[in-house]
């Protein structure tokens, strides 16, 4: 099915009024019930991208970032087991894994005294039990989940998907009997670039 620039629109425009959390974009597939849900689902992620990356600045400020951390602490002295750094992502119309980032590297860095480090920060969201404080994991825990855009879950979603793209580009070509290298076969010729496929011997296509 063709999505028209006016039906985008329509679906952009009412994204403005949701978050980008699992039930935002469950709202976004009762609302638009005609389009596939892989259609909806691209739309609610590229406009999503597009939201957080026009306001990252105002997020990661310092004072924006102890802010949000001491808001945290507040929240789960109060109520522990309460989804708060969910809920402050979406008071704050923040990615909800990426709050999750903000507070636990605000939380390693009061602990250590040091700025921790991407791949320690990276490991900690794939597997929050590595969290050396398990109300903060568990919060973690619940922002990763829950997070339809960003966040260790979706990157997962997405690289299978790549991968089974990849695998049924090569069976195609093998169909069709091309000649080919893969990416790994690109990798181990010692290429700096390996895209999924290159064809050894161009082809011709008629497209008329």
């Amino acid at each position: 099915m063709i999505l028209s620039r006016a039906q985008y629109g329509q679906i952009s425009r009412y994204l403005e009024r949701l978050r980008p959390n699992r039930q935002g974009l469950k709202l976004l597939m009762e609302q638009f019930p005609s389009q596939s849900q892989s259609t909806l689902l691209s739309i609610f992620s590229l406009e999503y991208q597009k939201r957080m990356k026009r306001t990252h600045a105002r997020h990661h400020t310092t004072e924006a970032c102890e802010t949000y951390y001491q808001r945290y602490l507040s929240g789960v002295m109060n109520n522990a087991a309460a989804p708060v750094l969910f809920e402050l992502a979406n008071e704050m119309d923040l990615a909800p894994s990426l709050m999750a980032r903000i507070v636990l590297e605000k939380f390693l860095q009061e602990r250590e005294q040091i700025m921790p480090s991407k791949p320690v920060i990276n490991g900690m969201l794939r597997d929050p039990s590595q969290i050396p404080d398990r109300v903060l994991a568990n919060q973690v825990y619940q922002c990763t989940v829950n997070d339809s855009c960003y966040g260790p879950l979706v990157d997962c979603i997405k690289h299978a998907i790549g991968q089974e793209h990849e695998i049924l580009l090569r069976e195609k070509l093998q169909r069709k009997g091309l000649s080919f290298l893969d990416e790994d076969q690109l990798r181990a010729k010692g290429y700096d670039k390996t895209p999924d496929i290159i064809l050894e011997v161009p082809v011709d296509l008629d497209l008329d």
